[in-house]
Order: structure tokens, then sequence, then C-alpha cells
């Protein structure tokens, strides 16, 4: 990957993708819309950025982007007068998401002349969020995109999208960054102790944004901390207070997807675990090993991945903008009884 321009090294991970996109502008093979797929904080609004410092980035091919062109720079900042980032905004019920309104303004912008840059770009992060109206008005840009403009979408999941966006985009879906690559990178690059990088990148499950933040915000680890603490009080309770944990989590309807996303990643360990998988080399919540190991030797296998299923189940429907508080009910029933 060292022939690749200076701006695409800053990516760590994903050299396929980067790989795909460089050579899609080297060979002009530009598609009109792109999908980013990937779980939270691995890297899907730093590729797309990057591609679209690429995509207007006056050097010449092969060093593109370099950034420290005034193109490169500026789409760095978010204040390049061609590339629009649409972001999701609170909605009257408190959840985040893309709006019609958001897509009418964009469709608007769209339709002008570009500035200064060779192409007219929207970067929509967490396009998954967007409700139905605001997708079906993306989708009459999909159809009939203007000339020059590219379109670069982001999301957790493409199964989550209509499938008539789907089809039009080319798909790039991030897998997650190796844990050894993770940690090297924090130590190298970000000057992370080696306790800590260790730490991280397990915690970090292959994302790497995730790692970075957590180092460099305390409230990170914190906030994970109080997600595991809730998980062990609802081990703990009885149905009763199972009940009222949910009522009082649905009222938090943001917090939930990183809360649940914790929840797996313990879950999974442990199932690992009944499987005999007693190591670090395959525990992402290595400071919970021994916790871990307890319940692995008192739980049922049968129930460590009903569990496992059910949170799984649980993200896939709150994306689907399901009942919140029916949702979470469900997940804490399913959960087995703390072991005695």
């Amino acid at each position: 990957m060292n022939t690749l321009a200076p701006g695409w090294r800053t990516i760590v991970g994903h050299d396929w993708a980067v790989g795909l996109l460089a050579r899609s502008i080297l060979h002009d093979r530009v598609g009109h819309a792109y999908l980013i797929t990937g779980p939270e904080q691995i890297g899907k609004m730093t590729l797309a950025r990057t591609f679209a410092q690429a995509l207007n980035c006056t050097a010449e091919d092969s060093l593109r982007p370099c950034g420290e062109c005034r193109a490169c720079q500026l789409t760095q900042t978010d204040k390049h007068p061609d590339v629009r980032i649409i972001l999701p905004e609170v909605s009257d019920r408190g959840a985040m998401s893309i709006k019609i309104e958001q897509m009418r303004r964009l469709q608007q912008d769209l339709s002008l002349s570009t500035y200064e840059a060779r192409y007219k770009i929207a970067i929509l992060k967490r396009f998954d969020t967007a409700n139905l109206n605001a997708a079906n008005a993306f989708l009459k840009t999909l159809e009939e995109p203007p000339s020059n403009v590219i379109l670069i979408l982001t999301a957790t999941d493409s199964d989550t999208l209509l499938p008539t966006i789907n089809s039009r985009c080319r798909t790039i879906g991030l897998r997650p960054t190796p844990t050894g690559l993770i940690e090297e990178t924090l130590l190298t690059r970000h000057q992370v102790r080696l306790d800590e990088a260790d730490l991280l990148a397990h915690l970090a499950d292959g994302r790497l944004g995730w790692a970075i933040r957590a180092h460099q915000e305390p409230a990170v680890l914190q906030e994970r901390r109080a997600q595991l603490e809730t998980l062990h009080q609802a081990l703990n309770g009885t149905l009763v207070a199972r009940f009222s944990l949910a009522e009082s989590l649905a009222r938090k309807a943001d917090a939930l997807p990183p809360l649940l996303r914790t929840w797996l990643s313990w879950w999974r360990d442990l199932a690992l675990m009944t499987y005999g998988r007693k190591s670090n080399e395959f525990i992402s919540n290595v400071d919970e090993f021994e916790k871990l190991g307890e319940m692995a030797a008192r739980l049922p296998r049968a129930a460590v991945l009903a569990s496992l299923a059910q949170t799984e189940a649980a993200l896939r429907q709150l994306g689907q903008n399901a009942n919140t508080r029916l949702v979470l009910e469900n997940v804490l029933l399913t959960y087995p009884p703390h072991p005695a």
C-alpha cells in the first residue's frame, strides 16, 4: 500500500476499500453513488471524507488525495463549498433522523453548478436513520443524478435501507480492524501507553475510531462501565425489576444502540467461553475476564446463545423503529437469572 497517495495512508485497516476507491479514480471508473457500511466508529466517515478529498484534489492523479491542496484541506475541515455533509437531526420524539426537509435542500443545492471543484459531492452520514419520506425523496436524486454529482452514504447495515436505494449504490462493507493493528496504531500514531493500548484494542471490537476516542475522552470508558453495571443489575434483578428497568431505559432512546452493542459484545465473549475459548486472544472485554469465566461455568450454553441472539435482534429492531419498550422487555425477559 506504500504506492498509494499520502492522503489514503491515514486510513488504517481498510486496505481493500482504499484500493478499490483509489483505482476507480485512477482508471476513471467513479460511480455516481456509494454506500459505506459498518459498525459505529469503524471508519466510515473517515473513508468517505478521504474519498471526497481524492475526487476533487488538484494534484496529479497518482497523488490524489495529497492532503495539502486547497480542495483537500477544505474538505478535511468540512468547509468545501462543493462538498455537503448531511447529518441526522433530532426529531420531535428525541431520536436522531434525516428528514425530508434536508433532502429537499440537498436536491436544490445539487442542481446548481460547482463553485470551484471537479465534482459536487454529498456525504450523508447514518442514512439508515432517514425516515421513509426522506428516503423516498432521496431516491429521486439517486435515479436521476445531476452530472458531476457524487453521492456517498454511510450506514451501519445496508439491510435497514430501502432495496431500491441499495441497488443504486456501490456498497463498500468495512470489516473490523484486527486487534493487533489497532494496538500498533495507538502506540505509534497516538503515543498511548502499552497497557492502555492493549486494553483499548481489545475493547474496541475492531473499531479504531472508538479506541482513539476512548483514549482521548475518559467519559467513553466510564459510559461503558455504566452499561455493563446496568447489564449485571438486570441479570441480578427479579422479573418486576426487569420490567421497571425496561421502562426506564426506553426513555433514553438515543442511548440504547451503544448500550445494546456493549451488551452484545459481552454476551459474545461469554458464548466463546462456553465453547472453551478462554483466552485474551478471543475475548474483547478482557477487564471482565474473571466474571465471564464464572458465568460461563454456571450458565447453560443454550441460555447464553439465546441471550446473544435476542440482543442482536433488538439492535436490528431498534433500527427499524420498533416499539422501544417492547424490544427491551423482550431482551431482558430472555436473559437468564444470575446463577447462584
